[in-house]
């Protein structure tokens, strides 16, 4: 074929010698065809930081806010006030809509981490403080929510296990007397065990019978609040001496985390005894040979049973570790938060917010530590949201709500906010056709190839 270079000519790179091509595309006349050259690096760095999980829980917080924005602005009677003549003068619901948001949200950050309105550096720093004392039992129960996450469990009992290391802290706190170097780690020991009791009793009916876990720690909740609720009852056990309540003797000063900076500042030694809980969950599950096992059995526990490894035997140690760190959010609320006598309320909803915090950590140590923080941080600017701007606290609670709800969903936040989709996220459909169709394709190259040759 006239036209055509010697056989054997080098074309250059991007040239396929054995397919000839016209003008009009059809086979004929060799066309150099450019190479495409490969995307700048900077471009794949960018890409797989869009694509991560932080970045995707840093967007479903901020979508969350959003929303949450919305309802304040809804629920403003400013704000419905001047909607009602919008057409008019747009410009007065907008303001009254900014007012009300930036209210909300400016009130929310002098009551969790600094008030600029205050006189004093102290009373600054107060809030801070606040939230580092709300945060501190969901740390703990979170982080043992989360362990149980990761070895395939799905704790909701941590509110029962939570109860009953209160009942044990309790019994130490008032039954024995001694110096607070003695007593106190004494109480926190002895709320520990009782949660390690509690959740290693799941463990054990979950591995010996097979039972499931979400209907054993509903159950064990129940069984937990009411005996609490009998203790509190009767007395002579953990009744108030003197009274007919259902309520606590007060803790003992003993018994007591000492504060960390003292009055008014409120954060106090349960702070630093939940950041090494949190040293000790990341250590555990991420540097030792059982956090191995236990992250095995998480990920598939009959190849880990093929392993070698005894499942069981790793179900119930994982459901100790989590009870045993419920018990010690337990111990913070009888010695940290409510030290002049508790009733059968004591776990104040912190057993259920941390399956929320654990979800929103993905179940990591420092995930949940930095998840506790942030849910502190929104209960404690609650208070202040509803005080000075008259914003009912339920709007927090909504965020939180809608927080997990996106965290739930990471590739709606990924498609609301345009994000690149994580290759995890593409169905085995949709991998099965791309791989079906790559191997149609390069199969049919080489027929093509000799056809044109031909």
């Amino acid at each position: 074929m006239s036209g055509l270079p010697p056989e054997g000519t080098n074309l250059g790179p991007g040239v396929d010698p054995g397919i000839t091509r016209t003008a009009q595309g059809e086979p004929g006349v060799q066309t150099p065809v450019a190479e495409i050259p490969p995307p700048p690096r900077q471009n794949q760095i960018i890409r797989e930081i869009l694509r991560s999980n932080a970045v995707a829980t840093v967007l479903a917080i901020v979508l969350a806010m959003l929303i949450g924005g919305v309802l304040v602005a809804f629920t403003n009677p400013e704000v419905q006030r001047t909607s009602g003549y919008f057409f008019a003068r747009p410009q007065d619901t907008l303001v009254a809509v900014w007012d009300a948001v930036a209210g909300a949200y400016a009130a929310l950050f002098r009551g969790a981490i600094w008030n600029y309105e205050a006189e004093t550096f102290v009373r600054a720093i107060k809030p801070i403080t606040d939230t580092l004392n709300f945060a501190t039992p969901l740390i703990a129960a979170g982080l043992g929510v989360g362990l149980a996450f990761r070895v395939g469990l799905f704790n909701i009992g941590a509110r029962g296990q939570m109860l009953i290391g209160v009942t044990t802290a309790a019994f130490v706190a008032t039954g024995i007397s001694a110096p607070l170097f003695i007593h106190l780690p004494l109480t926190i020991a002895a709320g520990i065990v009782g949660g390690m009791i509690w959740g290693g009793l799941v463990g054990l009916l979950k591995a010996r019978t097979g039972a499931n876990e979400v209907i054993l720690t509903i159950m064990l909740n129940f069984v937990a609040f009411y005996f609490l609720s009998w203790l509190l009852n009767t007395p002579g056990l953990l009744q108030r001496p003197g009274g007919s309540q259902p309520i606590s003797s007060p803790t003992p000063a003993s018994a007591q985390f000492p504060s960390l900076f003292g009055a008014p500042l409120t954060v106090n030694w349960g702070f630093i005894v939940a950041i090494a809980a949190t040293v000790f969950v990341w250590w555990l599950v991420e540097r030792s040979s059982l956090g191995f096992r236990m992250r095995a059995v998480g990920e598939n526990p009959f190849a880990a049973r093929a392993a070698g490894i005894n499942v069981e035997r790793i179900i119930i140690y994982a459901m100790a570790f989590a009870g045993g760190l419920a018990g010690l959010a337990g111990v913070n609320q009888i010695s940290g938060t409510i030290t002049s006598g508790f009733g059968n309320g004591i776990d104040a909803g912190i057993g259920f917010d941390a399956i929320t915090v654990a979800l929103l950590g993905r179940s990591r140590a420092w995930g949940v530590f930095a998840a506790g923080i942030l849910f502190g941080a929104l209960k404690a600017g609650s208070f202040t949201m509803q005080v000075s701007e008259g914003i009912p606290v339920d709007i927090v609670v909504v965020v939180q709500a809608l927080i997990v709800l996106f965290i739930a969903a990471p590739p709606l936040v990924r498609t609301i906010f345009f994000l690149p989709k994580d290759p995890g996220e593409l169905s085995a459909g949709r991998r099965a056709r791309r791989a079906a169709k790559a191997a149609a394709k390069n199969t049919s190259a080489p027929a093509r190839k000799e056809e044109v040759s031909a």
